[in-house]
C-alpha cells in the first residue's frame, strides 16, 4: 500500500505545477489568444511552460545534495532553457517573443520558489498577470502590414487621401496611417507600411517567400 502513498515533495510539486498551469493558461488564453488567434503559439507556450517547470524543479532536487554544484548546475540549466528561445524555424514576431520570455520566466519562478509559501507564489503570479494585462489593455497598438505598392503616383503628400482610399478598397481594411519607405522608379514600385484597425493577421510580414516555402508550391 505504500506504493500508492504520495510524498510531501510530490504534493508540493503538484500544487505548484497547478498554479503554474493556471497562470500560464490565463495569460495565453485570456490575454494573448484573444488578439492574435494563433493556435500554433498557444500550443507552444503551454507545453514549453510545463516542460520548463519539470526540468527546473527536478534539477533543483537532484542537485541539492551535491555541495558546491547546485549554483553551477542551475546556472547551466537556466542557460539551456533560455536558449530554447532560438527553437523556431521562422522568425518569431516581437509580441510572441515577449510572451515566450514571460512564460519561461513564470515557469522558472514557480519551479525555483520551493521554499516560499503558496500565498507568496500566488501573489507573484498575479503580479505578472497584472503586468501583462496592463500592457495589453492600456498600451494598445494597431497592427501593421508591409506592402509593395504599384501606384507610386499616389504616394505624394497631396494625394494621401486617394492613397488611403485605394488601400482600403484593395485590402478591405480601415487604414489609420501610411508610411512611405523605399521607392523604385524603374519598376514603378514603392514599399509602404500600412497601419490599420482590427486584429493582426496570422500570416507573417515577410516581403518574400523563403526557399523552403517555394518548394511547397
Amino acid at each position: 500500500m505504500d506504493f500508492f502513498i504520495l510524498s510531501s515533495d510530490f504534493l508540493m510539486m503538484f500544487i505548484r505545477l497547478l498554479i503554474n498551469v493556471v497562470a500560464t493558461w490565463f495569460i495565453i488564453d485570456r490575454l494573448y489568444y484573444q488578439k492574435s488567434k494563433r493556435r500554433d503559439f498557444y500550443f507552444t507556450f503551454m507545453l514549453i511552460s510545463v516542460a520548463i517547470f519539470f526540468i527546473v524543479f527536478f534539477m533543483i532536487f537532484v542537485l541539492e545534495d551535491m555541495k558546491g554544484k547546485t549554483s553551477m548546475g542551475v546556472g547551466i540549466g537556466l542557460f539551456g532553457i533560455f536558449s530554447i528561445m532560438r527553437y523556431r524555424t521562422d522568425t518569431m514576431p516581437v509580441r510572441e517573443m515577449t510572451y515566450l520570455f514571460v512564460i519561461i520566466a513564470l515557469s522558472l519562478v514557480n519551479a525555483v520558489s520551493v521554499n516560499l509559501p503558496y500565498f507568496e507564489v500566488i501573489v507573484t503570479n498575479l503580479v505578472i498577470i497584472l503586468a501583462v494585462w496592463l500592457c495589453e489593455m492600456h498600451l494598445k497598438t494597431n497592427p501593421t502590414k508591409l506592402i509593395q505598392y504599384d501606384r507610386i503616383e499616389l504616394i505624394t503628400p497631396e494625394r494621401r487621401e486617394e492613397l488611403i482610399a485605394d488601400l482600403e478598397k484593395r485590402l478591405g481594411l480601415k487604414v489609420v496611417k501610411v508610411d512611405i519607405g523605399s521607392v523604385d522608379f524603374l519598376r514603378d514600385m514603392a514599399m509602404i507600411r500600412v497601419t490599420y484597425e482590427g486584429e493582426s493577421s496570422t500570416v507573417g510580414s515577410n516581403l518574400k517567400f523563403s526557399k523552403d516555402q517555394l518548394k511547397e508550391f
